[in-house]
């Protein structure tokens, strides 16, 4: 999640801003989906039936890689925007921003997905595209942010960095 010790950062001249309902609606989300999967999981078991065509060996090693890049992807956004502030406000572009623009909401839509991949719920998978749509929508907010503050910059990232989906670099 983005919230937490940097939930205070508004001051900060070297942050383009973020989407107004941006941290609420993630706190709401975490806790619909987490209140619906485990409920669906562990409890009713109402569309888990998915689940006994995959097997647990798959399932298992398979969410866990999702889940460390979730980690991954999402620790290492979080040093790179809030780890310091910078003198001069600019584009972040390297470490992971250089293979998604967004990798702190990434790896928050994969911290869902993996615990999706865990019990197959159908229930809490309509909760994650909703989730996914979130993201997507305050991300292109956040966009619109960066450009008005970068420009040119921004506008030149947004064409040789993807969205979302990581591209393979061929050297």
């Amino acid at each position: 999640m983005v919230m937490g010790r940097h939930d205070n950062h508004g001051h900060r001249e070297d942050l383009a801003g973020e989407h107004p309902f941006g941290d609420k609606g993630q706190v709401i989300l975490l806790i619909v989906f987490l209140v619906v999967w485990i409920a669906d999981s562990f409890i009713f078991r109402f569309s888990t039936f998915a689940a006994q065509y995959v097997s647990l060996y798959i399932r298992i090693p398979l969410a866990a890689v999702i889940l460390f890049i979730s980690g991954y992807l999402a620790n290492q956004g979080m040093r790179v925007v809030f780890g310091k502030e910078r003198q001069e406000p600019a584009v972040i572009n390297g470490g992971v921003f250089d293979v998604v623009r967004h990798p702190i909401y990434l790896g928050c839509i994969l911290f869902y997905l993996g615990l999706l991949i865990l019990t197959l719920s159908l229930v809490a998978a309509l909760i994650w595209i909703a989730i996914v749509v979130f993201y997507h929508y305050i991300s292109k907010y956040e966009e619109k942010l960066l450009l008005l503050k970068f420009g040119k910059e921004y506008e030149q990232y947004t064409q040789s960095v993807p969205m979302w989906i990581p591209r393979l670099k061929l050297k």
